[in-house]
């Protein structure tokens, strides 16, 4: 189909095989003067991106300028070795993946150096993050007008290679449109400023460039730019000369294949000074997809679709709270409209209401509810994940609006057929579907399976006249396709267009010209289960620990370059900026771990590496569409590699600190002085302890102790039990002073328990999980009895109330005595507002700062928190982000500047900007502790703010 002459030959291009050895290929990089690195932890953290795809790349390179970036290129060409450039990783397809050298830009080359108001143009370095371009940007009213699902860390050179549209491309553009001017160097290493219009006799690429395409005007005006998610292939359409040769414009959608981009000037628009939302319900998603040519002459910015199945995981994971009200049907579609002032907004947004053919509709004009589903929408890819096996692949077909109904009516029939199921969404508007299916590639046939379907779905998807990719790129997923789409002489021309471009084959090898067989490098069919001997049950992926870790589907939240609002994940890569620091990169790494060929066993010190600096904070358990739970599988692996082994000394320490809690209270006077006396820095070190970390003074007088001391509490109807903790009852007593009485002015009569128990928190995050297991086994006996009697359980340490709502069924099976103490257990906001008759005490003239424990926002949710300080008449801001301290994390030696960093992304900054006057609220002990260590200042918990009122 293609022209061998035209192109180099497939069996010409660097095999991976042959590739130099990645020590000999960083020591080359090096001399140039670029960091490289050739550990087998980094090789296996850019071993995937968010694709199926694994390949393990000899070397990954960090440029600090364009000049790095030219010189690894130029040593890419003298070695022959593969070059791929990588932004965030996002690539669904396979795009950011390669054997040789992987180009990482978001590290180092990541500014906005301009924002030209005049001329509403930016520009920037390719690893930009579009969030923070669109944060310089609205400062002058302006933005750039793609906007992808992944905004919060995808990068614009990233967004540039794979043409990147987003949900509102209807109204903005693609990145084709939006572009220009590009500064790339060839796979020649020729230095090249694309802009359009640009004279071809001035360059030799430009000038082969321009007679490859005037000797294929018939094809290219024939087959290419039909309609506008026609994404597969290149764009050579734009190079005709009716179009006036945009080169910036035909080089969107390339995927690196064809230069590496150093930078770009952008084409802003103005930030429409209001919008508003229709939501329109619908039987299903065909009969949603029916209405959409009636919805076009409204001029919507954006028409997306919602299968009602993404929004029960939601309900599912967050309660109906964390969902605004929605119209009836099982799918909708979220249709936004702009106008010049709210009153025009709703009314263009109620002429879509009148223009469609809904079951029921409903007029969004408030901002966070309008949020909230733009938010469920950008997480679909993720979300569809938590409903089973849910893979990319087939993610990202388009067809003409007119043709979308018909085409998903013929897909549902194509996924019997093969027995699959997936959950459709999408820029309806545009035509463009995404799906995740549940291909069986664990099993056998799942390769042969896979090839079979994506056969069949290209041949479906071209005969509705569609791109087989409408944002995402070919990549290694549809390359192969793309002869049942284009015809042998649309081929020739991409094969002709790479080799003026890039002769030699080497950058992004395998994508678009000359494909790599779309089931060849698949990661999930080399990982074998891991089931037996395992600490946790890991019940959501079937007791197997390689599942689990193949949760991360690899979309990159947690690289987000800030904190989304009311999200933890992932404090760690906030701190550092680097790929081994996020929940993505250890999820890699332990992957590497379960197939065994990269990373060898539990010992291996690249799985050290790269758990090392996880704060178990479980923000991802949540925050991670996919529900990827770093904090478990970091406890399993503490388990596995210190089973029966000498620990290192914070487990013995830390890890046992309510042992050591106990003993300090028969003296604690005594402990208080010889911790913070001349010993206490000796004591410290020895402990594992950071010197740097001042321990938490022991109080004179336990909690149980005053509770054994005061007058019964009053009898009444209405029994609670008050969970005891080690940290209420040994640290800050007054906290469980103040609870109690809180809870008997709300008409509660409240019992501790008998004896004195603990959640073993301390063990699970320290990994000693056959120690928790015996420790949680005998609390849950003790408490059982009371929860199936019916009387709730408070408990006031967050990580600890969510050791029974959570980890207490990872240690000992969903058991009737597990079920009933996690079902019994509530924090005290959940319990007082659950609670007839009670009232809020008012706080109207409080300014309230509130951090949310990690623990407390991922497991337990904050809403009923939030609903109750409501009801007392206060406004509250909330820290997004974790604290920092984490429990053992941060008093551990070699946590200390991370632990300080990770408070300083969100925490610090808001407590010096809330001022002196504001009241501070956190219920967790570390963050308490952090806050009075570094920030100075004291913080209250829940009970005690409720208890002063």
């Amino acid at each position: 189909m293609i022209d061998p002459a035209a192109v180099p030959d497939l069996a010409a291009l660097p095999d991976p095989a042959e590739v130099p050895d990645p020590v000999e290929v960083a020591a080359a990089l090096r001399r140039a003067g670029v960091e490289a690195d050739d550990s087998v932890r980094r090789r296996a953290e850019y071993s995937s991106d968010a694709s199926l795809y694994r390949v393990v790349p000899a070397a990954v390179v960090f440029p600090r300028t364009a000049d790095d970036a030219a010189a690894t290129l130029e040593v890419c060409r003298a070695l022959g070795v593969p070059l791929t450039a990588r932004g965030a990783g996002t690539s669904i397809a396979g795009n950011a993946v390669g054997p040789g050298v992987v180009l990482d830009f978001s590290r180092h080359l990541n500014r906005v150096h301009e924002i030209d108001p005049g001329t509403r143009t930016a520009l920037v370095d390719p690893g930009v993050v579009l969030d923070d371009l669109q944060r310089s940007a609205a400062a002058h009213g302006l933005r750039f007008g793609p906007d992808p699902s992944t905004h919060s860390r995808c990068t614009i050179g990233g967004m540039v290679g794979n043409n990147a549209c987003g949900s509102r491309a209807l109204g903005y553009g693609r990145t084709a449109d939006n572009l220009v001017e590009l500064d790339l160097v060839t796979g020649t290493g020729e230095r090249l400023t694309a802009r359009k219009g640009a004279d071809p006799a001035t360059s030799p690429t430009l000038s082969a460039l321009a007679h490859a395409v005037q000797s294929r005007l018939a094809v290219i005006r024939t087959e290419l730019g039909r309609f506008g998610r026609q994404v597969s292939g290149y764009s050579l359409e734009h190079l005709l000369p009716e179009r006036g040769f945009n080169l910036p414009a035909a080089l969107a959608g390339s995927e690196g294949t064809l230069g590496i981009l150093l930078g770009a000037r952008l084409q802003l628009t103005a930030v429409p000074p209001s919008t508003a939302l229709a939501v329109l319900g619908y039987p299903d998603m065909a009969s949603a997809a029916d209405d959409v040519p009636q919805l076009l002459p409204c001029e919507p910015v954006a028409v997306e679709g919602l299968d009602r199945r993404i929004v029960d995981v939601v309900r599912g994971l967050r309660g109906d709270a964390a969902l605004p009200r929605l119209p009836r049907g099982g799918g909708w579609l979220l249709v936004e409209v702009p106008g010049a002032t709210p009153a025009e907004a709703e009314a263009r947004a109620a002429e879509v209401v009148a223009a469609a053919a809904a079951l029921d509709s409903r007029l969004i004009t408030e901002r966070a509810e309008a949020e909230a589903l733009w938010r469920i929408r950008e997480d679909g890819a993720g979300l569809v994940a938590r409903t089973g096996r849910a893979h990319p692949g087939w993610e990202d077909a388009a067809v003409p609006p007119a043709r979308l109904g018909a085409y998903l009516r013929d897909f549902e029939l194509l996924l019997a057929d093969h027995g699959l199921t997936g959950i459709p969404y999408g820029h309806f508007g545009d035509g463009c579907v995404h799906v995740r299916l549940d291909f069986p590639l664990e099993r056998p046939h799942g390769p042969a399976a896979f090839r079979a379907f994506l056969e069949q779905a290209a041949e479906l998807v071209g005969r509705h006249g569609g791109s087989m990719s409408g944002e995402h790129g070919d990549g290694r997923a549809r390359g192969e396709l793309l002869p049942f789409m284009y015809s042998p002489a649309a081929l020739e021309a991409f094969g002709a267009v790479k080799a003026v471009f890039d002769p030699d084959g080497l950058l992004n090898p395998g994508v678009l010209v000359h494909p790599a067989p779309l089931d060849a490098d698949l990661r999930l069919p080399a990982a074998a289960p891991l089931r037996t001997g395992l600490g946790l049950a890991h019940h959501r992926d079937g007791g197997d620990f390689t599942r689990a870790v193949h949760r991360c589907t690899g979309v990159g939240k947690c690289r987000a370059s800030t904190p989304a609002p009311d999200t933890v994940m992932c404090p760690s890569y906030l701190a550092t900026r680097d790929e081994k620091d996020s929940t993505r990169g250890r999820a890699r790494v332990l992957q590497e771990m379960a197939n065994g060929t990269l990373v060898h066993g539990w010992h291996a010190p690249e799985v050290a590496e790269a758990l090392d600096l996880c704060l178990a904070c479980k923000g991802c358990s949540a925050d991670c569409p996919s529900g990827v739970d770093m904090a478990a599988y970091k406890a399993e692996y503490l388990y596995q590699r210190y089973r029966r082994r000498l620990r290192p000394a914070a487990h013995y320490s830390l890890g046992l600190l309510p042992f050591w809690a106990r003993a300090a209270s028969l003296a604690p006077g005594l402990a208080n002085a010889l911790l913070s006396g001349p010993l206490g820095r000796f004591g410290r070190v020895a402990a594992g302890v950071d010197p740097r970390r001042e321990i938490p003074r022991f109080a004179p007088r336990t909690f149980r102790q005053w509770f054994a001391s005061r007058p019964p509490s009053p009898s009444g109807e209405r029994p609670v039990l008050l969970w005891v903790d080690t940290f209420t009852d040994h640290f800050t007593p007054q906290v469980g002073q103040a609870a109690v009485r809180v809870l008997e002015r709300a008409g509660y009569t409240v019992r501790i328990p008998a004896q004195k128990l603990c959640c073993g928190l301390t063990t699970i995050t320290t990994g000693q999980l056959a120690l928790a297991r015996r420790t949680l086994r005998r609390s849950i006996a003790a408490l059982a009895p009371h929860a199936e009697a019916g009387v709730p359980i408070v408990g006031l340490e967050p990580s600890c109330t969510a050791v029974f709502r959570a980890d207490a069924a990872e240690l000992l099976g969903t058991t009737p005595a597990v079920t009933a103490v996690a079902q019994a257990t509530h924090t005290l906001a959940e319990l007082l507002t659950t609670t007839p008759g009670w009232t809020a005490p008012p706080l109207d003239d409080t300014r309230i700062l509130a951090q949310p424990h990690c623990h407390h926002r991922a497991v337990l949710g904050w809403s009923a928190d939030r609903a109750l300080l409501a009801r007392a008449g206060t406004t509250v801001h909330t820290v997004d982000g974790c604290c920092g301290l984490a429990g053992n994390f941060g008093a551990e030696r070699g946590h200390y500047e991370t632990s300080v960093r990770v408070a300083e992304t969100s925490l610090l900054p808001a407590v010096r900007q809330a001022g002196a006057d504001a009241t501070l609220l956190a219920d967790g002990f570390s963050c308490r502790t952090q806050l009075a260590q570094l920030a100075h200042r004291e913080s209250l918990h829940l009970a005690e703010l409720l208890d002063r009122r």
